[in-house]
């Protein structure tokens, strides 16, 4: 066998030598080696080679401002000089931490209490499930710790998050979930609507079996259910309309709350400030990481209603504190870039951006619809999935053995383009908030020879007649 590993003292060798990846085969990756990013710029990154790539996943869904905003590289230098660190144990505080949590509080998408701060998304979901069984516990039904989720869920990789994120991979041999979940479907009407039925008809089915599932799992079990405004990594999948206020009708039938997770969605991805916003959610808890610090430095956040704070608060009376937090809970320089990504973000009026841009990012999405492969093309604001499809006729998919979007993420790489491959062969795109006019008109000529290459690919390989 003619090893094809690299060679010597390059990055590439020494990180096969020394690096886990995440998301990666561990042992392809020995023969395959990395690609090694040297710089950013704008909505491009530039690899070690020189190659320059427009980044149209945003990284991993999270820089927003693009690759090298000076005002946050800014930020973080004035205040690793001013206090590097410090924490918020025990009513301890500083003043990043607190303009933070009122900013946040302020452009909510509903009237909330508190904030606490976390690390990843992750983390904050991790940090909310406790939440609930604390808050649980207080109201004095213990009974109530189960939690919804939904087929192709995010939520994490964390071993109580990932309990909540159905995607086989994230579960498989991890021994996961670890605590009673229940999982609702999966609102993708191009898979699940029913031939001559409307979307807002599929929502209320949707709805309707969702209350099924409650009942048989039992209502007096179920402290909440967890969703993405748009669901990530599950496909960038967009709900169909009118799912969330039916869906969220039901859950207050029966007293269980909503936690939007909101790490992908928040801060303008939707074409508002928040995907709850978008699609008419109205959360008891919200969660939010990624382009909170346009991903310059870790952070994340956990939005609390006041009757969720309220419970907290009395139970941390009882017991004499709240028993949970992180080193970096609002760490003061991630906090400081997440204040000044917050002013960017109004100042340059970023919303109203992703709302001017939206209609031509959408329409381009809309148009790869045409290639031979693709069976839908859907997003909203700046944010879009494909699905591949060996027949567009009879919606045939292609076995997930014969990963067709690893096929055509790898052809779009060739032609300078990142774009992810998720679950069920299906593609997401999500560049950069900062995306002008002509940056979408390249990526889309980018991303359609990436297709038409990939799909010449699958055909080489028997995947395609």
């Amino acid at each position: 066998m003619n090893d094809q590993r690299p060679r010597g003292n390059s990055l590439a060798a020494r990180d096969i030598a020394a690096l886990v990846h995440p998301y990666t085969n561990l042992r392809a990756h020995e023969t395959d080696g990395p690609l090694v990013m040297a710089k950013g710029r704008g909505i491009y990154v530039v690899d070690d080679s020189g190659k320059e790539y427009i980044e149209g996943l945003a990284g991993l869904w999270c820089a927003s401002l693009g690759f090298d905003e000076p005002r946050l590289a800014d930020a973080a230098h004035r205040q690793m000089r001013q206090l590097p660190f410090y924490h918020i144990f025990a009513g301890k505080s500083h003043e990043p931490g607190i303009v933070l949590a009122e900013k946040l509080k302020e452009i909510a998408p509903v009237p909330m209490s508190k904030v606490f701060f976390a690390n990843s998304g992750s983390e904050a979901n991790d940090t909310a499930i406790k939440i609930l069984w604390y808050i649980a516990n207080a109201a004095g039904t213990p009974k109530r710790k189960k939690i919804l989720s939904r087929e192709k869920a995010y939520h994490g990789v964390t071993i109580a998050a990932a309990s909540l994120t159905k995607l086989p991979a994230n579960q498989r041999d991890f021994d996961l979930p670890i605590f009673p979940v229940a999982y609702a479907e999966t609102p993708h009407f191009y898979r699940g609507g029913l031939p001559g039925e409307s979307e807002e008809q599929y929502s209320t089915r949707l709805a309707e079996n969702l209350e099924k599932l409650i009942l048989a799992e039992d209502p007096e079990t179920i402290v909440a259910m967890f969703a993405e405004p748009v669901m990530g990594a599950g496909g960038a999948i967009v709900p169909p309309a009118g799912y969330f206020p039916k869906i969220q009708a039901v859950l207050r039938k029966y007293g269980i709350l909503l936690v939007a997770d909101e790490v992908i969605c928040g801060f303008g991805r939707t074409g508002n400030m928040w995907g709850s916003q978008t699609y008419g959610i109205e959360p008891d808890i919200l969660t939010c990481a990624k382009a909170l610090s346009s991903a310059y430095l870790p952070i994340s956040a956990v939005l609390i209603s006041e009757p969720v704070f309220a419970a907290m608060q009395a139970n941390s009376a009882k017991i004499g504190t709240f028993g949970h937090g992180y080193t970096y809970s609002a760490h003061p320089v991630p906090a400081a870039v997440a204040v000044e990504t917050l002013a960017i973000y109004e100042e340059r009026d970023i919303v109203g951006h992703v709302r001017r841009m939206a209609p031509k990012f959408q329409a381009a999405l809309e148009a790869l619809a045409d290639a031979p492969i693709v069976g839908e093309a859907k997003g909203v604001g700046l944010i879009g999935g494909l699905q591949l499809v060996k027949d567009k006729a009879s919606k045939t998919m292609f076995e997930p053995s014969q990963a067709v979007a690893p096929l055509i993420a790898k052809a779009c790489e060739a032609n300078g383009l990142m774009v992810r491959p998720l679950f069920d062969n299906r593609l997401a795109v999500c560049p950069p908030l900062i995306i002008d006019e002509s940056g979408i008109d390249e990526l889309f000529k980018r991303f359609a020879k990436g297709i038409a290459e990939g799909t010449q690919a699958a055909k080489a390989k028997g995947f395609i007649d």
